[in-house]
């Protein structure tokens, strides 16, 4: 059962990204050109991504576990560390070039019709092997 609240959770995940317009390079990219030609429309999907979300997260700290795990895994660290700061801006800079973040570059790969898709999904997995070396032997 847990498997299909994982996939029933991706599939209203993907189509929320769709609706957004957030499988659109040139719509994510002119969101992060404040200083060009900004489009504030994805300010709207996160603000509203907050909204539906909070309430959840508010049930989730009362009940005493959750319907389709065993426990709950919410974040317990609060103070910034370095090696966030750090991800997060070669997050960032990754999903500038690209003009999407690794879900949205999922669900609009999975449907290419040639071979780009495993070029993405290498180069995927490349960045997260070096996220995990830098991790293991630099940052610590």
């Amino acid at each position: 059962m847990r498997v299909f609240y994982g996939l029933l959770a991706g599939l209203l995940f993907g189509a929320g990204l769709t609706v957004a317009e957030m499988v659109n390079p040139l719509k994510v990219q002119n969101f992060l050109d404040v200083f060009g030609n900004w489009d504030p429309s994805l300010a709207f999907v996160m603000g509203g991504a907050i909204l539906v979300a909070y309430p959840f997260f508010q049930m989730a700290h009362k009940m005493r576990r959750p319907v389709a795990c065993e426990d709950f895994q919410m974040p317990t660290k609060i103070k910034l560390e370095k090696r966030l700061v750090i991800g997060s801006a070669i997050f960032g800079v990754g999903w500038g070039l690209a003009g999407l973040c690794p879900g949205p570059a999922v669900a609009v790969q999975s449907f290419a019709q040639d071979s780009s898709f495993l070029l993405f999904l290498a180069t995927m997995a490349v960045g997260m092997f070096l996220a995990r070396a830098v991790n293991l032997y630099v940052l610590r």
